[in-house]
């Protein structure tokens, strides 16, 4: 049932067949989409509804498009769904994340490999035992873009969960046992940093047989701070976008060849 007063556009992010590319790069922040945009050729504003906004235009003679997502895992699994319906099937999310391992540091790019289900969304597709790992191509496509940059990079395991502030003052909450135990977990097993929607994207990736990877900015690093090192807030997106649309273009470069 599509609940939508047009009937051609989906309900919550208000595009519909022929508005969007096959290629979608999926920042939270919706300010973050104009800025995106401006790297695509004669890029339009499609929707603008909720926390979702829509550009879309071409790279390399491909039409691609920019959806924000909102924050955390329920609204990106809404957007992938109706992107997808929509006629997308090759997702890049593009975010900022906190650090965990003190050689992460602020200005890095981390490129998922794997992403723990610490929030809701994911075990609503699919059984906890369940993996939510990225697309292989998608990720050989990011790390190719972020050497091509020169860009410093880590790639590995992230941490999502649904509530910001359960990791940044999980001695405040109710259960800052397990919080913190957990966290704890997680750093001693490798993972590389925090963030709120990969898990989600991933798992609604598989379940819905699309291609789905991630890379995040770095903006600081809590375990840094901690241990009294270096540790400014970068603020400043755009190498992280750069990799995204370097990815797209590694991807559509290879899709070409393979005539997919």
């Amino acid at each position: 049932m599509n609940y939508s007063e047009n009937a051609g556009k989906q309900y919550h992010i208000q595009v519909g067949k022929g508005d969007v590319g096959r290629y979608v790069i999926l920042p939270g922040d919706p300010k973050r989409c104009a800025k995106i945009a401006q790297y695509f050729d004669r890029p339009e504003l499609m929707a603008d509804s909720r926390e979702y906004i829509t550009y879309t235009g071409y790279l390399d003679g491909e039409r691609v498009s920019v959806t924000s997502t909102g924050i955390g895992g329920a609204s990106t699994s809404i957007a992938v769904e109706e992107l997808v319906m929509a006629g997308a099937d090759t997702f890049v999310r593009i975010g900022t994340c906190g650090g965990m391992q003190k050689e992460v540091m602020s200005g890095d790019i981390v490129i998922a490999n794997g992403a723990i289900r610490m929030e809701g969304t994911s075990k609503e597709y699919a059984p906890i035992e369940f993996p939510a790992v990225p697309d292989i191509q998608t990720v050989n496509a990011l790390i190719g873009a972020a050497k091509e940059l020169e860009q410093k990079y880590h790639v590995g395991v992230v941490q999502c969960k649904d509530a910001f502030y359960g990791q940044h003052s999980p001695e405040t909450k109710p259960v800052s046992y397990e919080l913190l135990n957990k966290w704890e977990a997680w750093k001693r097993l490798g993972c590389l940093a925090s963030e709120m929607e990969s898990a989600a994207l991933f798992v609604v990736a598989s379940s819905l047989h699309v291609r789905a990877g991630s890379c995040f900015l770095v903006m600081a690093n809590q375990e840094r701070e901690k241990l009294g090192l270096d540790n400014p807030v970068v603020h400043d997106t755009d190498m992280a976008i750069r990799v995204a649309i370097g990815a797209l273009r590694n991807l559509i470069r290879e899709d070409r060849k393979e005539k997919k």
